[in-house]
C-alpha cells in the first residue's frame, strides 16, 4: 500500500511590500513581525549623505535601509505565509521600488504625519501601479495627533475606501493586525473582481 502524505496543507505564499518615505519605520515593521531573523540591508548615514538625505525630523536616526529587508510570517488561521518586503526610503533607491513589486499582491504604505509630505511618492507609485494597500500612520513616541479621517484628507488617497490604521510599529499585535487588514482588502477585492 502506498504511503501517504497526511501533513497539513502547506499555507499559500503572498508577496507584501512595506512602504514609505524615509525613516517612517519599515525596518522596524519588518523585525517587530517577522518570525525568523529579518534580512536588513541597512548601512550607518555618512557624512556623504549630507545634503542628499533630508534628516529633518529624524535627527537621531544614524543607519538607512540601503536595498531592502525581509522577513517572514506565518498566519496559520489565514492559512498563508506572508513574504514581507521593505523598502528602502531614500529617494536615490527608489528605482527599485518596480524591482520589488514584482510578485507583490498588495502593500501597508507607512506614514509619518509629522512629516507627511515624504508620504506621497509612496501613495502615488502604489496608485498609478494599481497594487492594492492600506495606510499605517506610526505611532512615534505611543501619540497620534491626528484621527485616521484626517490623515485620510490630508493625503489624498483617490480611493475612499483605503483603509488607513493607526499602529506602533514596533507592536507585534499592532503589525500582525495591519497585516490582516490588507488581507481583508485583498480578499473583498478578490470577490469584486472574481468571474461569476
Amino acid at each position: 500500500m502506498p504511503a501517504y502524505d497526511t501533513a497539513a496543507p502547506e499555507a499559500s505564499p503572498v508577496k507584501i511590500l512595506i512602504a514609505g518615505g524615509f525613516g517612517v519605520g519599515k525596518t522596524t515593521l519588518v523585525e517587530a513581525i517577522s518570525e525568523i531573523d529579518p534580512l536588513r540591508t541597512e548601512e550607518r548615514l555618512t557624512s556623504a549623505g549630507v545634503g542628499v538625505d533630508d534628516l529633518d525630523g529624524i535627527e537621531s536616526k544614524t543607519a538607512t535601509t540601503v536595498a531592502l529587508d525581509f522577513g517572514r510570517i506565518t498566519l496559520t488561521d489565514a492559512g498563508v505565509v506572508l513574504y514581507l518586503f521593505g523598502t528602502p526610503g531614500q529617494e536615490r533607491f527608489w528605482f527599485m521600488w518596480d524591482d520589488l513589486l514584482l510578485g507583490a499582491l498588495g502593500a501597508i504604505v507607512l506614514v509619518d504625519t509629522r512629516r507627511l509630505d515624504r508620504s506621497f511618492a509612496a501613495i502615488d507609485f502604489f496608485e498609478s501601479r494599481g497594487l492594492p494597500f492600506i495606510v499605517g500612520a506610526n505611532c512615534f513616541n505611543g501619540e497620534q495627533s491626528y484621527s485616521t479621517e484626517e490623515i485620510r484628507a490630508a493625503l489624498h488617497l483617490r480611493d475612499p475606501e483605503t483603509p488607513v490604521l493607526l499602529l506602533d510599529v514596533r507592536s507585534r499585535e499592532d503589525v500582525r493586525g495591519c497585516l490582516l487588514a490588507l488581507l481583508d482588502r485583498l480578499l473583498a477585492q478578490a470577490r469584486v473582481t472574481a468571474p461569476v
